[in-house]
């Protein structure tokens, strides 16, 4: 097929590109021309199709014409050739995308995670020119790199090891892509004499260098370098001559990011001496030689000392005591408590230490001590790692980091350091920085405070540190045979020892080389040099040198020329040694511990007003917008351009580092666009606004069409330009744009206009014009509160407006810190937005906070607020310092209709003499304005338009070591809270329906509509009445923004509802007072009033307040059988990793659908990729979240399953702030497939006292079942009632005057308007109820006491009021505080037989079969010799048949599956099932032929359960009867049961080792399950007493017990069983209902609680769940772990073995598989093919590579004529990489080419699948395989 050029980029890229190319002369673009259609290709296609399909014709089997044949051929060569051909110039275009700069402006700026460094942070700057410098002396650069590497690199390489002295670079080609520096941030605090830079390279290069290793005949090498990370560039000495700096040193503060692409790297690793290795060791070690302390000095001027800019003196010295830890995580789980085997890594650099390991502790106290050198802060970094030490793999405890330049700052921290990346730890260091002195004086103290120092290391703590400058050394020996040697040094001190790098071939060597050692005391210590031949054998010469000589020496330095001893009569040596002394500042330490005190900050006299930079709130904002576009140029032309066709145009807009892009508008030169952007913007000169238009194409780059350029401070003059603009460099075509510099003004009557304006305003791309800037200048807090340790805060304050946040720095440690910096936010409505201040130590422990309602500023003069503020949630003396600016702004709209009208540019005239269509067009558009787009907003309108554009970007990042550690979520995610509305009752309603005309009045029917946001709900109808109750209560999941709730009244009638009234409700002001409770008068009738409690529940994240939440859910019921929500959920799935392909081998469209209940959620369906991203945020709200599961979904376009999560939300409420954030694994999905979401719980915390609803429940009921009540007699004197209101009001104060006016009617008065002797008997039984506990035990029943209430007070109950009274009040005290001191964990029923007379029994009384059934397990596995069925040619032919069995067990019958066409079928499946142990019972098996009509019998036989019992187990075949011949294989299992948990892993075992067809799970272990009853049950809604049902749910499997009579202590005495699958993981529910339709509580029970109880037995009384607070259930759970034998032959590696999978072979096939490039096959021969035929084979090989069946997959072999033993020698090449080979499988078939048309199914002589996964394809294999027979 011809090669079709890959033409200019397809669409999606070309919108990356921010300059299109040049036109040309004519003013259009040049477009390639792609050849599309190529004859002679065409052609040949054509032909091997019509090769392929002629025996099909000539066989005449499908009887078709010829030429409907040829045509349908030809329409399928050529569609085919068409798409190949498209599909290549699409992956062509896709792959010579290399313009990055466009990338960066687009992509890069749409997170802040995402900024490059210079963005990120103000102080490291953008460095463009620098690229271009860097990009035109690349190959210079690379000519120097490759001469480092052949001279320098290489022979250091052969030098190091005797197997690699054939080494040697065959080539070395850098590559034409040049680095790129990110950013540059310039260090301003150094030493003098130096310049210091961080720069942040980025380089990605296309590097090729080849190695080759003669000896061993390797070659390897690398092809393609990415390095990512910090260089420290130090420029020194600075000389007064040119060039000014006298060297350049370059080196990686911390390892970069290094990524190397290898090429024959394993040929490299087969070396002796790098056998050991891994690719990634290698990584490592390139790495480290980046790294601190190497330096790469390049010096630029002569007679420096090199070595000593190489190896300066360190900055100082960090002395580590490595003192404790406490609270580790337990890894070593045995059957006591679990513990660990601590041990630690320390590392700064390359630097590390291990420490020793203790065994058996949680809180190992090490107190060892490290020394380590520090070359650069701030930029080093101490990094601790705690490890459990295990005999096969470490287990790991936990890390924490610390930057040493805080030790520097500090001089001493002693603290204790959480532990990151583990749930629990901390561990106790105390870090001394030590500086480099020259006073020899000190050295004295230095040695006495060591003597103190303790350490359980072998080394002692050092005095003093020695760098020795190695220089060079002259006239040295010749070695043995006369020749030059090739010098190295030994330099040792003590017992450490140095080698210098070797000189190569000659006598007066130059190292240039220099080490540091710790020296203990100066005075006992020598320096020991050895110049040794490079073997190491030979000495040239040696030297002694004494470390005391140095404490004489100026500056303790001696630098000179040291005369060898044992060498030549004139070698010599030059070396430089240095000393310096290590102190440790204690009183320095001790001033600024002391400079730190909050007191003596406090005492500091505070600045009352800030002190902004001149430059705060000069800021402006531009609006620009874009109207329409004439006369453009048309691109899209038809016909070779013979016919002039249009163009789709769209407009690029460049600004201030913004880019904003239009909508697409289609065919169109006349466009209109009407769309508006902001941006606010610094009056710097320079600055432009360039305007691009292009044409959108779809495989082609985008068209040029003309661009605009101007000066915005052209703009910034005229204020307002609103005009045509010629567009440059094409022939014709303008633009219509209306540009605006806002002006700002501090006038709050003018925000009226501003907000007027805006509502007018509407555009294409939806956005609202902002109405005002706000500045905010963060300086100072004052009196912090300390951490929870007692230790300062390192504090950092986040400012949130709407959807917008911006955080300050974080300050170093203190309670007043001071950050000074300034923020700008865009409002749109100053009247409803608040701007949050919230500070927190490190962003994650809240420190409080500070809520500024915007529309405060407008009371202010000058719209400013400057001063302390108060912070919420701190302590008192909390404050915090800002200015507060607010400017509004001010369109010229807005100041008169003349200046909208008239254009202020020249060429106003001009645009007047438009035709008069044109005038009426623009003068529509023009009352249509514009939208904002911020540098400081999250999401901006250009953005979202190119999401879906960049699809290829999110797999460049997909490998471990780029991925995000976890979620990035939008400042929004789970802001949004719950509105709870109890509509309770109305009263005074007006009457509707009339009677007898009018003439009688009537009533209404009332219900009630509310509407809140775009959510309705609506009451029942209450029939004919005008003071109706409700008690309806309604949950909405609503954003702060959302305006009014909205309350109408209706009466419902036959045609038309009348209205009633209604009630607005600002939103607003139920969350500032978070509790309404009041009487709302209806608007627009007479009269009519509502009563409501509106309330905003607060979140909260602590798990304690959920008991709290869920008991709200118990206290009180509705009658629109609503449950208060408990929680809100939160999730964001973020992306996920490395999904399996598809079935065809294409990457999945990945989607994702989350389950929560009966809720689910769709996120959307992302382009092709294994490793898609979503960013979708969801919420659910949750009634119950200790038993409520998340399932999450991901297919392939909702179709093929790709895996899923299952997240149990009670797993939550272990976390911290109840927040997971991490990648999760995949069920059912690869090992590395992960996800990563993040999932916040928030606790609902309502404030509203449930007494309020409680109180009205007996006068609701009153109204509704007056008939059920039973009137109760008591004398309550007005004087008891009047007390118990007024202990009522004393004792609670109610939110809002509403709840208090509710409260004191409901007890003085009724609540709702009823007759006065119903309120009266009201009030009786509330004082009968509590003076029961003194009435004769003769008067109630037993049964009757569940219906008395119980006198313990229970919170917020209505009886508690009138407890405050009598002396019956006074008596039950003792009782409270005796159920008060109750432990939960003691017997329930303790507290509740003082509560009633009923003494409950401890334990269950079970019937003694309880716990006796068994489980019978049958394996049924295959068959053989069944009788044939499917004749055919009326029987003359025999054919087969299609078995399948049925097992019949009692009324239980399972059905295996049908297997098609074979006498021998084999069928793996198992079934279980649970029997009591009946020797009689009769287990039958019945074979069958599956037909269309009538199955018929294949024969049958039974077995007496009796004997499977007997023999437990049973392998064996049985033979069929009532039949000719055949037989089954089964094996059957009685599983003995055992209550030893330790025999679980044995069992679990099995089910990972054993797989069946029909997909079923051997079972673990079985679960008993006695309900004997339950106690004090709440009532029903009505009052009654509850009809108790239980639901038992585990897994897939339910249960219900009968319906119980009526009663709050219902008995059920049933028993059930369980399979369990999983015994730590199953949960069992059991569901309490009133006749399954009103909840009554619920009992979560997870099995392996069992596991840790005596005989796996429980047996008591549960508290449950979602009931009253003494609600209970006795049960009885018994766990039997099922002893398979076959689980103990599976484990010794035996088993059942299938015959029919050892069924002889076919022959044998000799195959060689190896990867070279290419994935290759050869076919060699084939060897003792059996076939039925008398005559010879014409045999030929075919091999498929599935899953795909496509051509390019497919290859076949010649035919080989009459041969039993063909020998083919045949090579197939696959085009492929070897990780897709990996994934693949080979199938090869052996057939049989002489067979007939009619015998096409018996043409496979016999078949092998190649699993390519398990095969080592890069040394490759060959070997003989076995041929099976074809399996259907």
């Amino acid at each position: 097929m011809s090669h079709v050029d890959s033409g200019p980029k397809n669409d999606s890229d070309s919108e990356k590109k921010c300059e299109p190319a040049q036109d040309t002369s004519s003013g259009e673009m040049d477009v390639p021309k792609t050849k599309l259609f190529d004859a002679k290709a065409i052609l040949w296609t054509f032909g091997k199709c019509l090769t392929t399909l002629l025996p099909v014709y000539l066989a005449g089997y499908y009887r078709m014409s010829t030429s409907l044949v040829v045509f349908g051929m030809m329409v399928y060569a050529g569609w085919k050739h068409s798409r190949e051909a498209k599909e290549a110039r699409l992956k062509s275009a896709i792959e010579l995308v290399n313009d990055e700069q466009e990338y960066i402006s687009s992509k890069s700026f749409r997170s802040r995670r995402d900024l490059p460094s210079w963005v990120n942070f103000p102080d490291v700057e953008k460095v463009e020119w620098l690229n271009k410098v860097i990009q035109q002396a690349w190959p210079y650069i690379g000519q120097y790199l490759e001469k480092l590497l052949m001279e320098t690199i290489a022979p250091s390489i052969r030098g190091s090891s005797s197997h690699l002295q054939t080494l040697s670079f065959t080539k070395v080609d850098f590559g034409g892509k040049p680095m790129k520096v990110v950013g540059v941030k310039a260090h301003t605090e150094n030493e003098k004499g130096q310049i210091l830079l961080d720069v942040y390279i980025s380089y990605v290069g296309d590097v090729e260098i080849n190695v080759e290793v003669k000896r061993y005949f390797c070659k390897a090498g690398v092809k393609g370098i990415q390095l990512h990370g910090m260089m420290r560039v130090i420029l020194e000495p600075l000389i007064g001559n040119v060039p000014i700096v006298g060297a350049v040193t370059m080196f990686f503060i911390q390892r970069p990011k290094l990524t190397i692409n290898w090429t024959g790297l394993t040929n490299l690793l087969d070396i002796p001496g790098l056998n050991v290795m891994s690719d990634t060791m290698i990584m490592d070690a390139i790495a480290s030689f980046l790294v601190l302390p190497n330096r790469l000095t390049v010096p630029l001027v002569a007679d420096l000392h090199v070595a000593q800019l190489r190896c300066p003196l360190p900055r100082g010295v960090v002395r580590i005591h490595l003192v404790e830890a406490d609270g580790l995580a337990s890894k070593d789980n045995s059957v006591m408590a679990g513990m660990s085997d601590p041990y630690a890594l320390l590392r700064v650099g390359p630097q590390t230490f291990k420490s020793r390991h203790l065994d058996n502790t949680l809180s190992p106290k090490w107190d060892e001590m490290y020394e380590v050198i520090v070359h650069e802060v701030p930029g080093q970094e101490l990094e601790v790692e705690v490890f459990d030490k295990d005999p096969d793999h470490d287990d790991f405890l936990g890390r924490t980091k610390l930057d040493l330049g805080i030790v520097k700052k500090s001089q001493i921290v002693d603290e204790w350091f959480t532990l990151k990346d583990t749930p629990t730890g901390r561990v106790h260091l105390r870090l001394e920085w030590l500086t480099l002195e020259t006073d020899t004086e000190r050295l004295e103290e230095v040695l006495k405070r060591n003597e103190s120092v303790v350490s359980k290391t072998a080394k002692p703590p050092s005095a003093a540190i020695l760098a020795v400058y190695l220089d060079k050394a002259e006239a040295l020996p010749m070695k043995k045979g006369n020749k030059d040697p090739n010098p190295i040094v030994q330099i040792a001190v003590q017992d450490v020892t140095r080698d210098s790098r070797i000189c190569w071939n000659t006598v007066n060597p130059q190292w240039e080389d220099a080490f540091t050692f710790f020296i203990r005391d100066p005075s006992k210590q020598d320096i020991n040099v050895q110049v040794k031949d490079n073997d190491r054998v030979q000495v040239l010469g040696s030297l002694s040198v004494p470390v005391s000589r140095l404490l004489f020496c100026q500056d303790l330095n001696l630098d000179e020329w040291f005369n060898l001893e044992n060498s030549g009569p004139k070698s010599r040596i030059h070396i430089n040694t240095v000393l310096r002394v290590l102190w440790l500042d204690e009183a320095a330490a001790a001033a600024s511990l002391l400079s730190s005190d909050p007191l003596s900050k406090s005492s500091a006299s505070r600045p009352q007003k800030t002190t902004p930079h001149s430059s705060f709130a000069t800021e402006g904002m531009l609006r620009i917008h874009l109207v329409e576009g004439q006369n453009l140029v048309a691109k899209d032309n038809l016909m070779g351009g013979m016919v002039k066709g249009k163009s789709d145009p769209y407009v690029k807009i460049q600004v201030g580092g913004e880019t904003f892009k239009s909508q697409v508008i289609k065919e169109n030169l006349n466009p209109v666009w009407n769309e508006m952007y902001e941006v606010v913007l610094t009056q710097l000169p320079g600055q432009e606004l360039t305007l691009e238009v292009f044409d959108r194409d779809m495989d082609m780059k985008d068209d040029f069409m003309g661009r605009l350029k101007m000066n915005l401070s052209d703009i910034i003059s005229s204020e307002y330009i609103n005009e045509w603009f010629t567009l440059s460099d094409v022939k014709r075509g303008r633009v219509h744009l209306a540009l605006e510099w806002l002006p700002t003004v501090t006038q709050p009557e003018k925000l009226q206009q501003v907000l007027q304006y805006q509502s007018k305003s509407s555009y294409l791309n939806k956005t609202v014009p902002t109405a005002a800037l706000l500045f905010v200048y963060v300086e100072r807090a004052h009196e912090l509160p300390l951490k929870k340790s007692g230790k300062e805060p390192k504090v950092g304050a986040e400012l949130i407006l709407r959807g917008t946040s911006h955080r300050t720095t974080v300050s170093d440690r203190t309670s007043s810190p001071q950050w000074d910096e300034a923020f700008h936010f865009l409002v749109r409505d100053p009247l409803n937005e608040d701007l949050v201040v919230k500070l927190s130590h490190n962003w994650d422990f809240s420190l409080g906070s500070v809520v500024i309602p915007i529309k405060e500023l407008l009371s202010e003069a000058d719209l400013m607020l400057d001063q302390w503020l108060d912070l919420d949630g701190a302590s008192p003396q909390s404050q915090i310092l800002l200015k507060a600016q607010l400017k509004i702004l001010c369109p010229k709209e807005t100041e008169s209709s003349e200046d909208h009208e008239e254009p202020k540019h020249p060429e106003a005239s001009s645009f007047r003499r438009k035709p008069e269509e044109e005038l009426v067009q623009e003068s529509s558009i023009k009352e249509v304005p514009p939208s904002p787009v911020s540098r400081t907003s999250p999401v901006s309108v250009p953005e979202e338009e190119e999401v879906p554009e960049v699809t290829e970007v999110p797999e460049v990042s997909s490998s471990d070591d780029l991925r995000p550690l976890h979620t990035s979520p939008d400042p929004s995610f789970g802001a949004e809270g719950v509105l709870r509305l109890h509509l309770l009752e109305a009263e005074d309603l007006v009457t509707k329906d009339k009677m007898m005309g009018g003439m009688v009045k009537g009533k209404s029917d009332p219900y009630v509509k509310i509407h809140i946001g775009d959510k309705i709900f609506k009451s029942h109808v209450i029939k004919e009445n005008l003071n109706p109750v409700w008690n309806e209560m309604y949950e909405v999941l609503t954003s702060r923004s959302t305006s009014d709730v909205l309350v109408e009244v209706f009466d419902k009638d036959v045609d038309k509802d009348d209205f009633l009234g209604r009630v607005k409700i600002s939103l607003q002001e139920i969350i500032q007072s978070q509790l309404t409770d009041e009487w709302f008068s209806l608007n627009d009738v007479k009269h009519g009033r509502v009563h409501m409690i509106l309330e905003w529940l607060p979140t909260v994240t602590q798990p304690d307040r959920l008991q709290q939440a869920l008991q709200l859910q118990s206290e009180h019921s509705y009658q629109n059988k609503s449950v208060p929500s408990a929680a809100l959920f939160f999730i964001l799935l973020e992306r996920a990793h490395d999904l399996p392909l598809k079935k065809s081998g294409k990457e999945p469209k990945a989607a994702a659908e989350l389950v929560l209940g009966d809720i689910s959620h769709k996120t959307k369906v992302c382009e092709r990729s294994t490793s898609p991203e979503w960013r979708e945020a969801f919420h659910f709200l949750l009634h119950k979240p200790t038993e409520e599961i998340l399932i999450i979904k991901l297919s392939s376009a909702f179709e093929q399953p790709l895996g899923s999560v299952v997240l149990p939300i009670r797993e939550l409420l272990s976390k911290p702030d109840l927040l997971m954030d991490q990648w999760l694994s995949l069920d059912g999905a690869g090992p590395d497939t992960q996800i990563l979401l993040r999932a916040q719980l928030k606790i609902l915390d309502s404030s509203l006292d449930t007494s309020v609803l409680h109180r009205k429940k007996p006068v609701v009921e009153e109204e509704h079942s007056v008939g059920e009540e039973q009137e109760e007699k008591a004398t309550v004197t007005v004087e008891h009632s009047q007390a118990a209101v007024s202990k009522e009001s004393e004792k609670k104060t109610l939110p809002t005057k509403g709840v208090s006016e509710l409260a004191a009617s409901t007890l003085a008065l009724p609540a709702v308007s009823l007759p006065e002797e119903h309120q009266k008997q009201t009030d009786a039984r509330d004082t009968d109820d509590h003076h029961t506990p003194s009435v004769p035990k003769t008067q109630p029943a037993t049964e009757d006491l569940s219906k008395v209430p119980d006198s313990t007070p229970s919170e917020g109950g209505y009886m508690e009021p009138v407890k405050t009274f009598g002396s019956a009040h006074e008596e039950q005290k003792p009782e409270e505080q005796s159920h008060k001191k109750v432990s939960p964990s003691a017997p329930a029923e303790e507290s509740k037989v003082s509560s009633s007379a009923d003494v409950r029994p401890q334990k269950t009384c079970h019937d003694p079969s309880f716990g006796t059934k068994g489980v019978l397990r049958i394996h049924l596995l295959e068959a053989q010799d069944l009788v044939a069925k499917d004749n055919m040619m009326g029987g003359m032919v025999k054919g087969k048949s299609d078995p399948y069995v049925k097992i019949h067990i009692g009324d239980t019958t399972f059905k295996s599956h049908v297997i098609k066409e074979n006498l021998n079928p084999t069928w793996n499946e198992m079934y279980e099932m649970i029997l009591s142990p009946d020797h009689d019972l009769d287990v039958k098996f019945e074979v069958y032929d599956k037909d269309f009509e009538s199955d018929d019998f294949l024969g049958r036989f039974k077995l007496k359960l009796g004997h499977i019992i007997s023999s437990q187990y049973n392998d064996e075949w049985f033979t069929l009867n009532d039949i000719k011949h055949g037989r089954v294989h089964l094996v059957l299992e009685w599983l003995p049961t055992s209550t030893q948990w330790d025999r679980l892993d044995q069992v679990m075992q099995m089910q990972s080792s054993q797989t069946y067809q029909n997909k079923s799970v051997p079972s673990a272990a079985l679960l008993f399950i006695y309900l004997e009853r339950a106690h004090d049950l709440p009532l029903k809604k009505s009052g009654k007493e509850p009809k108790a049902a239980a639901e038992l749910v585990l897994g897939g499997t339910s249960y219900k017990t009968k319906v119980c009579d009526r009663s709050s202590s219902p008995y059920w005495n049933e028993a059930f069983d369980f399979l369990v699958y999983d015994p730590k993981k199953d949960i069992l529910v059991i569901k309490l209902s009133s006749a399954w339709d009103q909840p009554m509580g619920s009992l979560v029970l997870p099995i392996r609680d069992l596991l840790s109880k005596p005989d796996l037995l429980m047996d008591q009384w549960l508290d449950l769940d979602g009931a009253s607070p003494k609600s209970q259930m006795l049960l009885r759970a018994q766990l039997k772990i099922l002893d398979s034998k076959m689980a103990a032959l599976v484990a010794m590696g035996s088993g059942p073995v299938l015959s029919n999978k050892q069924a002889a072979t076919t022959g044998q096939i000799k195959i060689s598989l190896s990867f070279q490039k290419k994935l290759t096959v050869i076919i060699h021969a084939c060897r003792g093919l059996v076939t039925s035929s008398k005559d010879s084979l014409d045999t030929y090989v075919s091999l498929i590579l599935l899953p795909d069946k496509s051509k390019a997959t497919k290859r076949k072999t010649t035919v080989k004529k009459k041969n039993l033993n063909p020998e083919f020698n045949e090579r197939f090449e696959f085009d492929m990489s070897v990780e897709d080979a990996q994934r693949r499988e080979l199938s090869v078939c052996v057939k049989n080419a002489s067979s007939s048309f009619m015998n096409r199914d018996k043409d496979v002589i016999g078949q092998v699948q190649i699993d390519l996964g398990h095969v080592d394809l890069v040394s490759g294999v060959t070997e003989w395989f076995d041929l099976k027979e074809e399996q259907n």
